[in-house]
């Protein structure tokens, strides 16, 4: 009995495990439910006017919702968009996402756009290439270029 000592902490570890690679089926509706929020340092009537999102957003428009309010503090507006339709949980796996197409990569970068445009009248993009000789560290960067583009992190 004195050398099975390590079976309990082996098996709460694995159930543990088990129940983070299976999450709730409540988690996986909400995910496409969630409301994804910039703070536009500009005043709510410079954003939107009636119920017309700002561009790039207005390309989405069909798809999604979008509410503008005033930020708390008054420190400019808060623009929050979602889909109307709820995200299916395949295309918000891993896979889905490293390989771009997760519709909320889309969102998100429109809410980006969105936020640069108001904010400074022109979307910014780095440079490309990065450097000007192939090396290590430069496929780097342009691996990370890359995949913040389309997801806003890292």
């Amino acid at each position: 009995m004195k050398k099975l000592w390590w079976v309990v902490p082996v098996m709460a570890a694995g159930a543990a495990a088990v129940r983070r690679s299976r999450p709730s089926q409540r988690a996986d509706e909400r995910a496409g439910d969630r409301w994804l929020t910039v703070t536009v340092n500009r005043p709510p009537a410079d954003v939107g006017s009636e119920g017309k999102p700002p561009p790039p957003l207005d390309d989405l428009a069909e798809r999604i919702d979008v509410q503008i309010r005033p930020a708390p503090g008054d420190r400019g507006t808060e623009l929050a968009a979602r889909f109307k339709e709820p995200v299916p949980a395949v295309s918000t796996s891993v896979p889905a996402r490293l390989a771009g197409q997760d519709p909320r990569q889309e969102l998100r970068r429109a809410l980006r756009d969105a936020k640069a445009l108001l904010e400074a009248g022109e979307v910014l993009r780095p440079d490309a290439p990065p450097t000007t000789r192939p090396t290590p560290g430069g496929k780097l960067v342009e691996v990370l270029t890359r995949r913040s583009g389309g997801e806003g992190v890292l």
